[in-house]
């Protein structure tokens, strides 16, 4: 595995994803209370022994580089590192990056200049826990020369993924980027006695849907970006225009996988968490999910009422507090007699003192904290954000999208921008 060279992509603006992407990358957002969804793929790489890793990012990452680079630190007689890849102007290159394709041709001399043998590309926004040394394996044996994961679904969820045709033996036989018509989606079908047949229940999912996760011999990699014209994406060109010229092989998984790349997708996977049986636990003992390691104290909780709840570190939760299925971020402070449910609060970066919450006083401004009496619903609070006393974030007027001056509603669900202050008896 010490010959897999990691490149993961950073993703563009993450415009699904506002106002959680406003002031930060996709790649940077909490997930779990105490993660960012950078730590998924990065975790899956070091726990299948691959320790060579490249975060490629182009927007807002200045917060995605400070957690990197105090978060994965390796033994400096090893050869494992989590470097930052920036887009930069250079004498090929003065564009952003056009699509997957492209961001990793404008980075593509670290892929020339190393000694690897194979490179792993992977997406930053994604809930997954996945063993590459079985991917791996599947890619020797069958002597591929790209190897793509793929999860089976069923046909209402074809429309939204990249799904490929496969022979006999798994080999990609073509590559259909999100279909939308009959004819299309029906050309796409996989038997589902063939899936059956590799030990994955198909229980009616009979298209295979690529996961975005991609496993190149370094010299088809070379060879495939630089075919003219110069593709900018994987799905959409690279892949279609390479199956009759290189083997393109897939390899079948079945566990937990989740997208995590809009508001609802984000807030659900979220909720699920913090269930009796969570469809992805972060408490396995198999697979462990690392992130930076913070010195906070542990969280204090007094006379509340939690239920189906993850409470991170560092937190204080006051009396009468109510909060029924919901995510609590480090250093969060909730007041007397707060009732949250099915919520999402992302937490803080740092404790008030004293003397800041006299200055609060005297602005007439709400403490760092959720304030008394405050009813909250199918919500998600990001870091830093002043709830006032009394306070109903409820989607009041039962919108589906919309924007206010201190909030963003998607898909029903209401989202505090971080840093924003909302005053004593606020109804949204």
């Amino acid at each position: 595995m010490q010959d897999v060279l990691s490149l993961i992509l950073g993703g563009g603006r993450g415009t699904r994803l506002y106002p959680l992407t406003q002031l930060r990358s996709k790649p940077a957002v909490p997930v779990a209370g105490k993660y960012r969804l950078i730590d998924i793929p990065i975790s899956n790489c070091i726990n299948s022994g691959m320790q060579r890793i490249y975060v490629l990012t182009q927007f807002l990452s200045v917060s995605l580089h400070r957690h990197i680079a105090n978060t994965y630190k390796f033994d400096p007689f090893s050869r494992g590192f989590v470097e930052v890849l920036a887009a930069q102007q250079t004498n090929e290159a003065a564009d952003w990056y056009q699509g997957t394709a492209d961001a990793v041709r404008q980075q593509i001399r670290y892929v020339a200049e190393d000694t690897c043998s194979h490179v792993m590309i992977l997406s930053g926004d994604q809930l997954y826990r996945m063993d590459f040394q079985k991917m791996l394996k599947t890619h020797n044996e069958t002597k591929a020369d790209v190897t793509i994961a793929v999860l089976p679904v069923p046909r209402k969820d074809v429309p939204g993924f990249g799904i490929v045709q496969l022979d006999e033996v798994g080999k990609v036989t073509g590559f259909v980027e999100k279909p939308q018509t009959e004819e299309a989606i029906a050309r796409c079908h996989t038997p589902g006695a063939w899936i059956d047949q590799r030990g994955i229940a198909s229980a009616g999912r009979e298209h295979l849907a690529s996961m975005g996760i991609y496993l190149f011999e370094r010299k088809a990699l070379l060879e495939m970006l630089n075919v003219r014209p110069l593709a900018t994406d994987f799905g959409k060109e690279i892949f279609p225009r390479s199956i009759g010229t290189h083997r393109v092989q897939a390899h079948l998984f079945d566990g937990y996988w989740e997208d995590l790349g809009t508001v609802k997708a984000y807030h659900e996977a979220n909720l699920a968490l913090a269930g009796k049986d969570p469809p992805f636990d972060f408490h396995s003992p198999e697979g462990i999910i690392y992130t930076r390691m913070r010195f906070l104290p542990a969280s204090r909780v007094m006379g509340a009422k939690l239920r189906d709840c993850l409470i991170s570190d560092g937190c204080v939760i006051e009396e009468g507090a109510d909060i029924a299925r919901c995510i609590v971020g480090v250093r969060s402070r909730i007041g007397k007699n707060v009732t949250i449910r099915d919520t999402i609060i992302l937490g803080a970066d740092r404790y008030e003192t004293d003397a800041d919450r006299a200055t609060n006083r005297a602005n007439n401004r709400p403490d760092l904290l959720i304030g008394e009496g405050t009813l909250i619903q199918n919500a998600i609070l990001d870091k830093e954000v002043r709830i006032g006393r009394n306070v109903k974030i409820v989607n009041a007027r039962g919108v589906i999208d919309d924007e206010g001056e201190n909030y963003v509603i998607r898909d029903g669900i209401v989202a505090i921008p971080r840093g924003t202050i909302i005053p004593d008896g606020t109804v949204i």
